[in-house]
């Protein structure tokens, strides 16, 4: 059936003509995998960069067109540009006879009906007092088990809080509070976010698939950021984390762009490899005029859950020295504790399920030092950063 709605939008969109007017934009391989589900159509047409600005009626069009299909009661069509002489590349993987969902590649425009103008780069979220990013350089380090964790400790201080999975290649924030289901249908062009413990969530992994791999590019990474921020009915909150995906690139610079981040909060372990990435996490927010919070050190230890010994298997003590180094706030150390890594694989974070255990105990500290922290930052006026890409040399 879904097939047969994407032969038919196609068909349609045959009749829409080219950035030049010369063909169709099916024909001319403009037109992205169409992604379709639960009624809603989604895909981007590639357009030359420096006409985009002016293409918006042909994706009006292709949306109208879209929208005349019988099944079809949302449609998100989006532009995207890419570089002078580069080839559209419909990002979709075959696996085991499965297509991959690819997602619109840019805010161009609306989800549904009619045109309306997306929101300027670095606007307040409405609404949100502070938004923070929990990131680390790397992955592995647990940085979403202190993001979940985090948010329940700054629920326990009486904040209204939610939290934003923008790991779009990993999202593990649905498994960690134990939610599933699909997010529902707001006024106008909103998504109503999920609710977990006393908190809102938006996340991909609500969209598609435990098991669907996001085969994505980076700009369709970004599109799905902005609208998963701008897009949803947070509602008043006073603080939204953000769960951010490993490294340093699409998604850090999006946010960063996006929303005035009122601060940030650095995940690492205690080993010189993961501390070397996370030095370029601290480094980027920097560059982006970002407030650093501080850092967590993240499995500093393991305690024997039968002799009670401690055990440094990581090290110890890396993050506490890399942030007195920096001068940026330690927030403390998390044990590698089998408690916390089975509560939460149950989607029962330590903070709610076990509140009187030491470990919910420092998780609530590191909440509070976040909170304090963030008092007296004003997130709201902070200009959007230049970002300057400059080119590096190729490292081993």
């Amino acid at each position: 059936m879904s097939n047969d709605i994407k032969a038919a939008i196609l068909k349609r969109l045959e009749a829409i003509r080219g950035p030049n007017l010369e063909g169709d934009i099916v024909s001319l391989g403009l037109v992205s995998d169409i992604f379709v589900q639960d009624g809603r159509a989604m895909f981007s047409i590639t357009v030359p960069a420096d006409d985009a600005e002016n293409l918006d009626p042909l994706r009006r069009a292709a949306q109208r067109a879209t929208l005349e299909i019988e099944g079809i009661t949302e449609a998100f069509v989006t532009l995207t540009a890419e570089s002078a002489g580069a080839r559209m590349q419909s990002p979709v993987a075959a696996t085991a006879g499965r297509t991959i969902p690819t997602p619109p590649a840019s805010t161009s425009g609306p989800r549904s009906g009619g045109a309306a103008p997306p929101a300027s780069a670095g606007d307040p979220l409405p609404g949100i007092k502070n938004v923070i990013a929990v990131a680390s350089g790397k992955g592995g380090v647990g940085k979403s088990t202190i993001t979940a964790n985090l948010a329940l400790g700054l629920a326990a201080l009486g904040l209204r809080v939610g939290v934003l999975d923008a790991d779009i290649y990993g999202p593990s924030q649905p498994r960690l509070f134990g939610a599933s289901g699909k997010p529902g249908k707001g006024e106008g062009r909103t998504i109503i976010p999920m609710e977990a413990h006393g908190l809102k969530l938006m996340s991909m992994g609500f969209m598609v698939d435990e098991s669907t791999p996001m085969v994505w590019r980076g700009p369709m990474v970004g599109s799905a950021i902005t609208q998963m921020l701008r897009e949803v009915a947070w509602g008043e909150l006073d603080v939204l984390v953000v769960d951010m995906p490993p490294g340093t690139g699409d998604a850090q610079l999006t946010m960063a762009q996006q929303v005035p981040l009122s601060g940030a909060v650095i995940v690492s372990t205690p080993q010189d490899l993961a501390l070397i990435d996370a030095r370029k996490g601290v480094a980027m927010f920097q560059k982006t005029s970002v407030p650093l919070l501080g850092i967590v050190e993240n499995m500093s230890y393991f305690l024997c859950p039968t002799c009670g010994d401690r055990s440094d298997i990581f090290g110890t003590g890396g993050a506490q020295q890399e942030a007195e180094k920096l001068g940026v706030p330690f927030l403390g150390a998390v044990p590698l504790h089998m408690a916390i890594r089975e509560l939460s694989d149950r989607g029962n974070p330590p903070v709610v399920a076990e509140p009187d255990s030491a470990y919910a105990a420092l998780f609530r500290d590191i909440a509070g030092q976040v909170w304090s922290g963030l008092q007296g930052r004003a997130s709201s006026g902070r200009k959007p950063p230049r970002i300057v890409v400059e080119p590096v040399g190729e490292t081993a």
